[in-house]
């Protein structure tokens, strides 16, 4: 379910960053849901790599089991790079969206004066 979750949301991230044609809170939103992602799926590395020096440590363990956990730990690794690149992407994103408003705010103010 997660994986469904998450590619669901790198879907959406591309179109977002595509299109550019997004609100600050929509942006929020998406930035707090891929932060979330970031989160997971690096705790998920982390406990595979876990897993892995523990297999590794037991002279006992099948090698099964550990060619089936570094797969597991390999599938996660470029997921994880992709979401933290589609996240620095959409933080640039949000920061042009700002920087665009202030400006429209300065001339708006310019223009009154």
């Amino acid at each position: 379910m997660t994986d469904t979750l998450d590619s669901t949301l790198t879907v959406r991230l591309r179109e977002v960053l595509a299109s550019g044609d997004t609100t600050e809170a929509d942006l929020r939103e998406l930035m707090d849901e891929t932060a979330a992602l970031v989160r997971d799926l690096h705790a998920r590395v982390r406990a595979g790599e876990r897993r892995l020096r523990t297999l590794n440590a037991d002279p006992s363990s099948p090698l099964a089991d550990i060619a089936d956990e570094l797969r597991r730990v390999e599938t996660l690794r470029p997921r994880l790079r992709e979401a933290r690149e589609l996240s620095r992407l959409l933080d640039e994103r949000a920061r042009e969206l700002r920087t665009a408003w202030l400006l429209g705010q300065a001339d708006a103010r310019r223009a009154t004066s």
